[in-house]
């Protein structure tokens, strides 16, 4: 695919390592491309995704070098291109978990924020440059970040560049986890084990509805959620969860 992701795969885990030496793992082209290949076709049996950088930093945003080239017209299809993958790691059905140090800045933190579960290293940067380039986001941020922070605090990150260390992070909700440096990928991969043991349509439904219902109203919201019990609840999974608490073992899924 490209060099500049690496792809790594044991047993149900692929590990993903955006490797742009030299650029702090900047998102370009190719490396927008690599991850749609991967999020679009991913290899076959693979449940739970580990997403990472390397040389000390996760991603620091949009490739610059390459943004202040593009027409009107070419900025518009380039955006709706991080849509469509930002909404198929959030939904494409592989849980991910991020494991974040450094630079997780402006199209970085649109990245994280649409994986399921985010892990913070002390040396993490949050932040939203945007207005101090001229520009605006373009990833995602306002319905991902937003969702995370809400419209108010995002708003006053973007218009400061205020930036979020690892602690302020996980306050906030940007992670879920804040640990020591060099942490956070074991705590990844031991999260990712936990993830990839629990019942295929379970962590489907988890990662489908609960986004969803929190976008509708209450009663539609309940409603949809007695779908998914019904539907998880008639599985051999769910057959396999009741008599593996019965027998005080830990289950089998498929």
């Amino acid at each position: 695919m490209t060099d500049m992701l690496t792809i790594r795969v044991d047993d149900q885990i692929a590990t993903l390592t955006m490797t742009r030496p030299g650029k702090r793992n900047a998102m370009c082209e190719e490396l927008l491309g690599a991850l749609e290949a991967f999020y679009f076709h991913p290899p076959d049996g693979v449940r739970v995704v580990i997403l990472t950088g390397t040389e000390g930093h996760f991603c620091a945003g949009l490739d610059l070098a390459e943004h202040v080239h593009r027409s009107a017209e070419e900025n518009l299809y380039h955006s709706r291109s991080w849509h469509r993958l930002m909404e198929q790691i959030r939904f494409g059905g592989l849980a991910t978990v991020s494991a974040m140090f450094g630079a997780v800045i402006g199209g970085g933190l649109e990245l994280a924020a649409a994986t399921h579960v985010r892990i913070a290293e002390a040396s993490t940067i949050f932040q939203l440059p945007e207005g101090r380039r001229g520009i605006f986001v373009g990833g995602g941020a306002t319905a991902n970040v937003g969702r995370l922070l809400g419209p108010d605090r995002m708003t006053e990150m973007m218009l400061t560049g205020r930036k979020y260390g690892a602690d302020a992070g996980m306050a906030l909700g940007l992670a879920h986890y804040s640990v020591g440096d060099g942490e956070a990928l074991p705590l990844a991969q031991e999260l990712a084990g936990k993830i990839s043991r629990n019942a295929p349509l379970s962590n489907y439904l988890m990662i489908q509805a609960i986004p969803r219902i929190n976008d509708m109203s209450q009663a539609d919201g309940l409603f949809t959620e007695s779908l998914a019990a019904a539907l998880s609840q008639t599985t051999p999974d769910a057959e396999e969860g009741l008599r593996a608490f019965l027998d005080k073992r830990a289950p089998n899924f498929r």
